[in-house]
C-alpha cells in the first residue's frame, strides 16, 4: 500500500504541541524568549568569528570590528539567560498600547458627539481595550499564560481536525491503494 500519511505527522507534531503549551504554558513562554534569545546569539557568535577567522589573511579588506554583531550575540545571551524579565517587559508594553487605543478611541467618540449621535454601544469596545490593558498591566505573566493555553488548545483542536480529515477525504487510485492527502 503506497500511502503518504503527512497530514499524519502534521497532527501528532501539533497535537504533542498543543498538549505542551496547555500543560506547561509558562514554560512555554520562557523557551519561546530563549529560542529567540538563541536566534540572536548564533549570528552574533558567527560574526565574530568571521571577523577574527579573517583578520590577518586579507591584508586589502579592511574590516570595522561587528558592533552589531557583538550586539547580537549579548542580547541573545541576555534573552536566553533573563527571558521572564523580557516576557515581563513584553506584557507591559502590551498592556501600555491597549491602554493608550481605548483611551484614544474614547476620546474620538466624544468628540465625535459633537457632529453625530453616538449610541453607549460604540463605547462597548474602548472599554473592553482599557479593562483589558488594566489587566494585562496588573497580571502580565499569567495574561502572558492563558496566551498560550488558548494557544495550545488551538493546536489540539487543528490536530484532531487535520486527522479526521485526512482519513475522510483521502483519495485512492484505480487499485484502490492510498494516494496522497
Amino acid at each position: 500500500m503506497k500511502a503518504n500519511y503527512y497530514f499524519t505527522i502534521r497532527s501528532i507534531v501539533a497535537l504533542v504541541l498543543g498538549v505542551l503549551l496547555v500543560v506547561w504554558p509558562d514554560a512555554a513562554i520562557n523557551y519561546l524568549v530563549i529560542t529567540v534569545g538563541v536566534l540572536f546569539f548564533v549570528p552574533g557568535v558567527l560574526s565574530l568569528a568571521g571577523y577574527f577567522g579573517h583578520k590577518g589573511k586579507d591584508v586589502s579588506r579592511s574590516a570595522l570590528f561587528p558592533v552589531a554583531g557583538v550586539g547580537s550575540l549579548l542580547l541573545g545571551l541576555w534573552l536566553m539567560v533573563m527571558p521572564a524579565f523580557f516576557v515581563n517587559i513584553l506584557m507591559y508594553v502590551l498592556g501600555f498600547v491597549l491602554l493608550l487605543g481605548g483611551i484614544q478611541q474614547i476620546v474620538f467618540l466624544v468628540s465625535a458627539r459633537k457632529h453625530a449621535a453616538v449610541s453607549a454601544g460604540f463605547y462597548v469596545v474602548p472599554v473592553l481595550l482599557l479593562a483589558a490593558g488594566f489587566v494585562v498591566l496588573l497580571n502580565p505573566f499569567d495574561v502572558a499564560s492563558a496566551a498560550f493555553v488558548v494557544l495550545g488548545i488551538s493546536c489540539i483542536v487543528y490536530a484532531g481536525s487535520e486527522l479526521f480529515n485526512g482519513f475522510r477525504f483521502r483519495k485512492r487510485d484505480d487499485a484502490g491503494a492510498d494516494l496522497e492527502v
